[in-house]
Formats: C-alpha cells, structure tokens, sequence
C-alpha cells in the first residue's frame, strides 16, 4: 500500500449500554444503574465531544438484546436520545440508527430534519435493517424479506427522505408580516414518488434542515449493502480485521461509488472496531468473558458481539498501540477512519478521549481543535443544492 498524506483521521466511536463486552455492565468502571438516564448519555457524548471526534453513532433496534438474564435488556431510542443530547452538545456529529424496514420515509425524514435543526447542522442517521422474523411480528404490517429485498427498500426510503428533505426550498419560510405570509408556497415542492415499495406525495411538514442533507451512513457489510453504500451513503462503515483487508474494503467500495456516477471523494470509509484498552488487556479481556460465559478462555478471539460485522477488527491492548495502528492504517490509505467501539463505558471511551487521541495528534494524524460547524463540512462534503430549487431555475432559464 502506497503511503498518502493525511489531513487527519477520522474519528468516531458508537454508544451501546455499559459498552460492546456483554458483561460490560459487572465491570467495576460501569454505571449500569444509569444506562436509562439522559444525563449520562449527555456526559458520554460530551467526553467524545472534548475528544473532537468526529461523530458518536447511537445503536438502535426494534429487538431487545441476547435473552438471557445476565445481558442488559432494553434500549433508549436512539433518535430521541441523540435530540436531548443536541442542546447540551456544540461540534461533535451526532448520528442515530435508524430501522428503515419498519419505518415509513416521511417518519424519518421529519424526525432527522428536526435532529439537524436542534443540533445546528450536525445530525446523521444510520440505516438500519430488520431482517428477522421476531421483528416483523412485532409490527404485523409484513413478514420477514431477503436481504436483497431489505436493502433495495432501503434504497427507495434513502431516496424518498432526500427528496422530501428538498421539499421546502431554503428560503421558503419568508414571515412576512406586511402581507400575513408566513410560508412561500411557491416554494415548497410535492415530491410525488412512485417506486416498488412507497408512493409518496410529499412535501415534508419540517423546513429543510440546515445541512440540506443530513449525513447518511451505510454497514457495508455484503454486496447489496455495499452498492447502497456506494450509490446513496456520505458514510459507510466496514469489517476489516487487518489493514489489506481494510485497502481492498475501501478500494472497492470507491470502485463502486466510481460506477453508480459519484466522486468516490463523496464516500467516507471507517473501519468499524471493537476496542478493549489497558495495561494487560488481554487479562481483562479473558476475566471479562469469563463473567460472560463467552469466548475460549485464553484471551484469544473476540467475545463482544458481532452486530453483523463478521471479521470486524477486535483489539486489545494499550492506548499506545491503538494510537499507532490507527495511524498506521491511515498514513498507509487502508482508511479514512475508525468507529471505536468500546468494550466499556464510560471507561473505554474516557481512555480513547485521554490516552488515544493525545498521542494521534502527537503524530499529526488528529485535528487539536474543531474547525467546521456541521458534519457534512467535517467530512469534507459541501451543502448540496436544493433539487427542486435547481428545477425551477433551469426551466426558468
């Protein structure tokens, strides 16, 4: 792999619980008895926030986690939680997990135009995917599809969001007092989508959010998630257990970009990894499986749970280390960045925070200080321009 200069690294980490080790919650560091408190979920994101990450992903699902009486059961909505996290928060991104298997377009359009709204232009969503049959009876609406059929739904819900997202101008809203106009009319847009899965009307009863779009990031996890990615995500996050493997993962995903007629530039890849950091981390590792019942006892292998990410990167060591692969795996272009996943929390992230992300911008890898105002600007993307707007000009013309 050819060695590249890097601006700097990108930077997330995503929030589950009292972390990704399944007994992360027995551990002295946690707070399992404030998993369910919004002020904890606030001092979570704000320590990632004085760490200038870039974003937090909050994991979401319809389903409960493992059934069994020594896991933590039960979840926060994470769209919900990410908008009481907002006002408290200032820079950092903040992205929630979305099922779009089970949620209409014009629901997650609203919902995510109103995270960009409250945040000041730093919402992103993630899209998720119900693929079992658990899930649908929750809802009885439809069985459980094929993986292909999920994610061209998801396809048409990507699409359908941008869209109504469009639906207002950015100037639509004019309160003008003189006249009692409060609204241009003329400026909002029915979308009038018809494809395989939705008809949709349009336009959204939310003004277009400050980023226009807001980011939307793809598991490129298979082959029909990874042209979802290419064709509609700003993000999307892998599993890669080595950096050749991480290369090939984002030179085929750029491949794909290249084909479905984006800049590949427009596609960031992360690397998804499961972090566990310490002294002798391998010792905790092993104590922590054993409290699981889970893993080989040897410390070797990967205890926390996969969430689909099958081969994904399982470190255990000290923040030194992972300060070095993380720049290692950047300066040689197998990555544009990483999602950490913690083993615990908040102990595992305060680490990244204090003893990671001081020796990154040590090397010059890391930003010292946050220079954007939304996540889009982060990412290197403009504010993209308003599709009914351009429309209207050119007709115009």
């Amino acid at each position: 792999m050819s060695v590249h200069q890097v601006h700097h690294v990108r930077l997330g980490v995503a929030l589950a619980g009292a972390g990704y080790h399944p007994a992360g919650w027995r551990h002295a560091t946690a707070r399992p008895e404030r998993l369910f408190d919004a002020d904890h979920l606030v001092d979570l994101v704000r320590t990632a926030e004085r760490g200038t990450l870039d974003l937090v992903v909050a994991d979401d699902a319809f389903l409960p986690q493992a059934p069994r009486p020594d896991r933590v059961r039960g979840r926060l909505d994470a769209l919900l939680a990410m908008a009481r996290v907002a006002p408290h928060t200032r820079s950092i991104g903040l992205v929630a997990t979305i099922d779009v298997t089970h949620t209409e377009p014009f629901h997650v359009s609203k919902n995510v135009a109103t995270l960009d709204l409250v945040s000041r232009g730093r919402a992103g969503w993630r899209v998720g995917l119900s693929t079992t049959e658990a899930t649908a009876r929750l809802f009885g609406r439809k069985p459980a599809a094929p993986l292909a059929e999920l994610v061209a739904e998801a396809d048409e819900v990507v699409d359908v969001v941008a869209r109504l997202w469009d639906s207002w101008e950015d100037d639509a809203v004019i309160r003008d007092r003189a006249t009692g106009r409060y609204v241009d009319r003329d400026k909002l847009h029915y979308v009038d989508f018809e494809g395989r899965f939705f008809k949709v009307r349009g336009p959204s009863i939310t003004p277009r959010p400050p980023q226009g779009q807001p980011v939307v990031v793809v598991d490129a996890l298979s082959g029909p998630t990874s042209a979802l990615a290419a064709a509609r995500a700003d993000v999307a996050l892998v599993a890669a257990a080595d950096a050749t493997a991480a290369a090939a993962r984002r030179d085929d995903l750029r491949r794909r970009a290249t084909a479905a007629g984006r800049s590949p530039d427009e596609l960031t890849v992360l690397v998804v990894a499961d972090v566990l950091l310490g002294a002798d981390a391998a010792a905790d590792r092993r104590r922590l499986d054993a409290l699981a019942g889970v893993g080989n006892g040897n410390g070797s292998g990967s205890a926390l749970p996969a969430d689909g990410f099958a081969g994904t990167l399982d470190f255990a060591g000290t923040p030194a280390e992972l300060a070095a692969l993380v720049e290692d795996w950047s300066r040689s272009g197998a990555t544009d960045g990483f999602v950490l996943r913690p083993a615990l929390l908040p102990h595992g992230l305060d680490q990244i925070v204090d003893e990671v992300v001081p020796r990154l911008r040590a090397a010059g890898v890391f930003r010292p200080a946050y220079a954007e105002t939304t996540l889009r600007e982060r990412l290197g993307l403009g504010r993209p321009p308003n599709r009914y707007a351009a429309a209207g000009r050119e007709a115009g013309a």
